[in-house]
């Protein structure tokens, strides 16, 4: 004897979405009723901020990049002047500290990159599997908190 029974159990048979990124619901592309495949986009919210945060972040990135790359310079002119014995022990190490804390601050720059694409791209929801749109509690000017229980901006039924 099974315990599940022949037939398969699911989690849910509505589930709510929302978005995993703050903002305002700027458009819903789906109406109650509505069949959708699997990655449809159901709703946008405003791009704008998300939008900036990912250039200031390209920007940060560049800049980061910049800043290693002269460390790097100024690391292997040091690292000459030692081998040539024309600089102390301390010059060499204190560039050596400089790549490496430029090095450092180009990864969190690259990250934060990351976390800003990805941001802006979670800034749609979409269907996570095919379904019919039950219900759209959050239209168009919805304000979304995604930091603390987002209320459900569409609820999806299998």
């Amino acid at each position: 004897m099974s315990l599940l029974g022949t037939h398969p159990l699911w989690a849910a048979d509505k589930v709510e979405l929302t978005t995993r990124v703050s903002g305002v619901v700027e458009s819903v592309l789906v109406k109650p009723g509505q069949r959708v495949k699997k990655g449809a986009v159901l709703l946008r919210l405003d791009r704008t901020i998300l939008q900036a945060r990912l250039e200031e972040a390209t920007a940060d990135h560049a800049r980061a990049q910049a800043d290693e790359a002269d460390a790097k310079r100024e690391q292997g002119r040091a690292q000459e002047l030692y081998d040539r014995t024309v600089s102390s022990t301390s010059e060499l190490e204190a560039a050596e500290l400089r790549y490496a804390r430029a090095q450092a601050a180009l990864s969190a720059a690259q990250a934060r990159r990351v976390i800003a694409q990805k941001n802006l791209a979670d800034a749609e929801l979409k269907a996570p599997f095919d379904g019919v749109v039950s219900a759209i509690p959050g239209g168009s000017g919805t304000v979304v908190v995604a930091d603390c229980q987002p209320k459900p901006l569409i609820v999806l039924s299998r």
